[in-house]
């Protein structure tokens, strides 16, 4: 009896520590799958409004709701999608935001325009007095430099009232929280004539009033893009979802995100051009922790040249639709002390490439060189790659090109390259930013992924390995320098045939 009575008791201890075990996975899930502080997440957002009423009624100020924007640092300043203060434009009235408090309804405060990229949908707004600096419920959000790929997991925050045609201060706004995974990138025109702007896709509903709100990566919980609700159009739904499913469903990995359709995709702006516009105005950009002073430019470049200037945030150019052919586009840039990136000089460009090429670069972010901890200025160099589009290719593909003029300063440009070759078993296309340094005898060294797409950075970089530069000068000397490629790659007229030829699914 007593060996029956602890063989009961060996399985009751055991049931316990397996049902705790069980209790601990799920809380652990949970976790994972919820931001670390959903209050913080809600505070650094606000609705933007522009109030009715000179003097509060019973329900508070009423007001006109128009979308969202979200605080990017304690000094007040918001992001917002500049589509959402289209009826600001031009001197068309002051724009609001809706703070809240510790202790009932939230105010309405005044949110002057300090910056604004119509192109590529992106404004800056600034609070005052700055809430960060009275008795409100506000927090800021990290921006994250780094791409996200393709299956990452996303959330994203909104706040929009209760009743949209008739809101009031009083009335407690409705938190629209989503989880999704992005499922690719493309590019579109935000306005009718305007550049190519990069959108991130994920496969979830954005609805009515999203717009402005932050889409953030769920492990480091740092912003990724801008909610964009003017792109779900009726014409354009079908054929990204068609698209952005096919490419999900080749790869090699089957997520969720493979079985995105025309009613579940959602858009955001890439917070790349943000970051872009934050920098030419002098604001700062904060990391993801508040508690850190540190900058996300300096943690995301890791310090690992500090001598070059490193590439923190970088947009691809569109392949031109009309080109048959692939070509090239070489620049010769200054980055200066800021990390603005100037004085482009053109060594080479190829028609219809380099107008692209060049729209693509003026958004571009860099770490400034540094020596001995201070920043300076200093040259790059930068080429884009349009890998040719047919297979087999129907001519050359290298090109050589004259050594440059000898010049006191000059970055690290290409004599001789070889265009990238797509691999005959990828069923791919985007873009592969790499980062090369090249000593003083015109080597290039090593190199560094900064936006990978697969098959095709294998392809980018072997290439790379044939190329041959004339080296960075400085004050009339030889030095070691970086340069930036950039390759993009459309799918053959050969795998476009294949995908035509494969029974419907």
């Amino acid at each position: 009896m007593k060996r029956h009575s602890k063989a009961a008791k060996d399985f009751v201890w055991a049931l316990i520590c397996l049902l705790f075990a069980v209790l601990l996975s799920l809380l652990y899930v949970h976790a994972a799958d919820s931001p670390a502080d959903d209050a913080a997440l809600s505070n650094a957002i606000c609705p933007i409004v522009y109030p009715v009423d000179e003097t509060p009624g019973e329900q508070g100020y009423q007001y006109i709701f128009y979308g969202n924007a979200f605080f990017i640092n304690q000094q007040g300043y918001l992001v917002t999608a500049a589509h959402v203060l289209s009826a600001f434009r031009n001197g068309g009235g002051q724009p609001y935001i809706l703070v809240g408090r510790p202790h009932g309804p939230g105010v309405l405060q005044k949110a002057d325009l300090m910056a604004a990229d119509w192109e590529h949908d992106v404004a800056v707004l600034r609070a005052r007095p700055n809430p960060f600096e009275g008795d409100y419920k506000v927090a800021f959000l990290g921006l994250r430099a780094k791409i996200p790929v393709a299956g990452d997991s996303v959330l994203g925050v909104a706040l929009r009232p209760t009743k949209v045609q008739d809101a009031h201060t009083f009335q407690a706004p409705v938190h629209d929280r989503f989880v999704g995974q992005i499922v690719d990138y493309q590019f579109t025109q935000e306005e009718r004539g305007a550049g190519d702007t990069e959108l991130l896709l994920f496969d979830h509903d954005v609805l009515r009033g999203q717009s402005g709100a932050p889409v953030l990566s769920s492990g480091t919980q740092e912003v990724v893009g801008i909610v964009d609700g003017r792109w779900l159009r009726p014409r354009s739904v079908g054929t990204a979802a068609t698209q952005a499913a096919a490419k999900a469903s080749a790869s090699s990995t089957t997520t969720p995100a493979a079985t995105a359709t025309a009613s579940s995709l959602g858009a955001a702006v890439r917070i790349h051009y943000a970051i872009a516009l934050l920098q030419r105005h002098g604001i700062a950009w904060q990391a993801a922790a508040p508690a850190s002073t540190e900058t996300q430019q300096n943690r995301d470049s890791d310090e690992k040249d500090p001598s070059v200037p490193f590439p923190i945030s970088v947009v691809p150019a569109v392949y031109p639709p009309q080109s048959l052919f692939g070509g090239e586009v070489i620049f010769d840039a200054q980055v200066d002390s800021e990390g603005k990136l100037t004085d482009a000089k053109v060594i080479h460009g190829d028609p219809p490439f380099l107008d692209k090429a060049r729209a693509a670069l003026e958004t571009w972010a860099f770490r400034p060189a540094r020596i001995e901890g201070e920043p300076i200025g200093e040259r790059i160099g930068v080429a884009f790659e349009f890998a040719e589009p047919y297979l087999p290719s129907p001519k050359r593909r290298t090109h050589n090109y004259p050594e440059p003029a000898d010049l006191d300063d000059r970055a690290p440009v290409p004599v001789y390259t070889v265009e990238p070759e797509y691999p005959v078993t990828a069923v791919a296309e985007g873009s592969v930013v790499v980062l090369g340094i090249i000593n003083a005898e015109g080597q290039l060294t090593s190199t560094e992924v900064i936006r990978d797409e697969g098959p095709l950075t294998a392809a980018t970089t072997a290439a790379m390995q044939r190329w041959r530069f004339a080296p960075g000068v400085k004050a009339g000397k030889n030095i070691e320098s970086a340069a930036v490629v950039v390759a993009t790659f459309r799918r053959p007229a050969l795998a476009r045939r294949a995908d035509a030829s494969q029974p419907s699914r």
